[in-house]
């Protein structure tokens, strides 16, 4: 494992989390549930951007174990869109700073981009679900785009799962 340590926290520096190593995937993702989250969270009072200027949600993803909650954690508090909802997302009460995303029974967390310390993260990789992006700004060509989630982010997702079972 890396010794890399990307440290992300809420505006308010209450709450500290560590993510270990290189991400799984750092996308931007365009799914009507990451924008219908995102808004939600930003009307939370006094909470700060969550969505990208063009709607989308900016992740780095990480495995379930090279994520911890340092400090703060009785102050993370889970928002669903649905109660049935898979995802859930994590926001510090103490400032309403959104921190991150959970997908039940997924073996990953993705992270809010705007939430890390480091200005030098790596660049995004991908942006997903294009299909529902609302903005009339044209695409950033920072990436390749997809319509839908591609068979490359179900990939990583999965030998990012066998390298957990065999412990590397």
């Amino acid at each position: 494992m890396s010794a890399l340590l990307r440290t992300l926290r809420c505006r308010c520096g209450s709450v500290l989390c560590e993510a270990e190593g290189a991400p799984i995937l750092t996308a931007v993702c365009y799914c009507a549930d990451c924008q219908a989250g995102g808004r939600r969270l930003e009307a939370l009072t006094g909470a700060g951007d969550v969505l990208e200027s063009d709607g989308g949600a900016s992740y780095l993803t990480y495995r379930d174990d090279r994520f911890r909650v340092i400090r703060g954690a009785e102050v993370l508090q889970g928002h669903k869109l649905r109660d049935t909802a898979p995802t859930q997302r994590f926001v510090a009460t103490c400032c309403n700073s959104a921190i991150y995303l959970k997908f039940r029974p997924g073996h990953w967390v993705s992270l809010f981009r705007n939430r890390f310390d480091d200005a030098d993260l790596p660049a995004i990789e991908m942006r997903t679900n294009i299909r529902h992006r609302a903005a009339d700004t044209p695409l950033p060509g920072d990436a390749p785009a997809y319509r839908r989630f591609p068979p490359r982010l179900f990939f990583r997702l999965i030998r990012a799962r066998l390298e957990m079972a065999l412990g590397r």
